[in-house]
């Protein structure tokens, strides 16, 4: 499915369950919140957009805490999961999606080589989903797009599955 008819879908889905969604971004630097608000009426499902480069962002503005970055680096499943909850305690959103992983070309190592990225969706209801990917170091741009992407689909099943039956 093409970012747009995700972010199309996702759209929809907010305004029939009248739900607002969050994102806390750093490998993608805001591509997410981006391609949501690239579709019109967007204002009616984005609420803010949280983009955490530094570990000093991620504490400030989505407190994460310290020890989880010093235990777990920020590129984590417990980091993502930590900035998740923060997007949704630091928003007006019922979903919220996270994103943190090594784009490349450098930056990487044995133990979180290039091209790992955790994700973490979080919701109203207390729901947390984490993911991991890792695609290789296939280029900055292709991590980079192939995170906005999957950030997008779990955005979608986070606002779905908020709201069944």
């Amino acid at each position: 499915m093409s970012e747009e008819t995700l972010a199309k879908r996702l759209l929809a889905s907010c305004i029939a369950r009248d739900i607002l969604v969050a994102t806390a971004e750093s490998c993608t630097g805001g591509m997410v919140a981006a391609a949501i608000t690239d579709i019109a009426g967007s204002s009616a499902a984005l609420d803010r957009g949280f983009v955490t480069y530094s570990n000093e962002a991620k504490m400030a503005m989505l407190g994460v805490e310290a020890k989880t970055l010093a235990n777990h680096g920020a590129v984590s499943e417990e980091t993502a999961a930590e900035m998740a909850r923060g997007a949704l305690a630091h928003s007006n959103a019922g979903a919220a999606v996270a994103i943190t992983g090594i784009a490349g070309p450098g930056g990487g190592s044995v133990e979180k080589p290039v091209g790992l990225v955790w994700f973490a969706t979080a919701s109203r209801d207390g729901t947390v989903v984490t993911r991991q990917a890792q695609w290789g170091d296939i280029g900055r741009a292709k991590v980079r797009e192939a995170a906005r992407h999957t950030a997008l689909e779990m955005l979608l099943e986070a606002v779905e599955r908020l709201h069944r039956g």
